[in-house]
């Protein structure tokens, strides 16, 4: 059945039986600060959603980002499954459910996209990877997000590659568009280093293009895209949490996105950190449902 909710229209299933392609879910909450409110980030998939309802009778029109229409001529092939129920500080529940849907989606099988919520839900969405082993990480991101606690939680929006480079399953983490400063202390960036992640910053993207990050992802890879909305620059996206200047374009991002399509396979796709409440005029909700167009559109394109 199709809402006037579902992202660009979807349906909430492929009425034909078949497999889909990517499955579209949101989260709300992960792992809560103590003391912190997190039901701004709550906001973010259902505005992503709105903000895509413009262009849902547009999807076979031509779309200049991807060369050809969403899905290339061919049917719809992706769902929205909706929101997965999650509460602010049942902390740990919030994870295994997050898991076991991103699980249930693999299990298809198809290819799961996240809609966050703050990036403390890249963690167990990182998580239900653990039988697709090996895969690698491709953070896009201000900041490294390497913090191995904070008040308490080692599970927070600080932690999510500390805890990726913890799993078995991940091969190698590629960290894209740091820049300014943030909660990393300099015994976060050695242990990045001594685990082996590689750092780009944004800088180095617009000195050399998106091959300064493309270039540390093996061939044929199956990477798992963690896009956090502060990589991008605040006059693209002003709807974050973190407003830092010198941030990535919103064309270096789909290129980045398209470059790696054609160089490895995009395995899960997850975008988080955007925060309604900072937004001007659904700019950065705007540019968020455009992001997830090309993921999309690139993911339909992998052999």
């Amino acid at each position: 059945m199709t809402t006037l909710s579902s992202f660009l229209g979807f349906p909430d299933r492929l009425t034909n039986g078949s497999t889909p392609r990517a499955v579209i879910f949101g989260v709300g909450h992960g792992s809560t600060y103590p003391g912190k409110d997190s039901s701004g980030h709550a906001l973010a998939a259902d505005a992503i959603r709105a903000a895509s309802q413009d262009d849902a009778t547009l999807i076979e029109h031509w779309d200049f980002d991807l060369a050809g229409p969403l899905f290339g001529g061919n049917p719809v092939c992706c769902v929205d499954a909706g929101n997965i129920p999650t509460i602010m500080y049942d902390n740990e529940g919030n994870r295994t459910r997050i898991e076991a849907r991103t699980r249930e989606v693999l299990a298809l099988p198809s290819i799961p996209i996240l809609l966050g919520g703050d990036c403390s839900t890249t963690i167990p969405f990182l998580a239900g990877f653990a039988n697709e082993m090996p895969v690698w990480v491709l953070q896009i991101d201000a900041h490294i997000d390497w913090r191995d606690e904070v008040h308490g939680e080692h599970y927070g929006y600080s932690s999510p590659m500390r805890r990726a480079s913890e799993m078995a399953h991940v091969a190698g983490i590629v960290q894209v568009g740091l820049r300014s400063v943030g909660s990393a202390r300099p015994d976060d960036i050695n242990a990045a280093q001594r685990y082996g992640s590689r750092f780009v910053t944004a800088r180095e993207i617009h000195g050399q293009g998106v091959d300064a990050a493309l270039r540390h992802i093996p061939e044929g890879v199956r990477v798992v895209v963690t896009l956090d909305c502060d990589s991008l620059d605040p006059t693209t996206m002003p709807g974050v949490a973190a407003r830092t200047p010198g941030g990535l374009t919103y064309t270096q991002v789909i290129d980045l996105i398209a470059g790696l399509g054609k160089q490895a396979r995009i395995a899960g796709f997850n975008l988080v950190e955007l925060y309604p409440p900072a937004d001007i005029d659904s700019l950065s909700a705007l540019t968020a449902s455009r992001l997830l167009v090309n993921a999309i559109g690139t993911i339909v394109r992998q052999t």
